[in-house]
């Protein structure tokens, strides 16, 4: 799992997967899903995500983490 903060649209997309969407639902406004060919989720496109999150703070909750890298 990867997340992507986009600074120029406020944008942070949490990627799951690698494969490429085929189809992007929209679950409510600003929020969007992208799924792959299968129908399984590739990630979600959060819009203006300073204002919806905390992008100050990562806290993770007994995740079986082999690595951790930061970028």
């Amino acid at each position: 799992m990867k997340l992507h903060y986009y600074p120029e649209t406020d944008s942070l997309y949490v990627e799951f997967k690698t494969r490429p969407g085929a189809e992007t639902i929209e679950v409510t406004q600003g929020l969007n899903v992208d799924l792959d060919a299968d129908g399984g989720v590739v990630g979600f496109d959060i819009d203006h995500a300073s204002e919806r999150l905390d992008l100050a703070t990562l806290e993770t909750a007994d995740l079986p983490l082999r690595s951790i890298k930061a970028g």
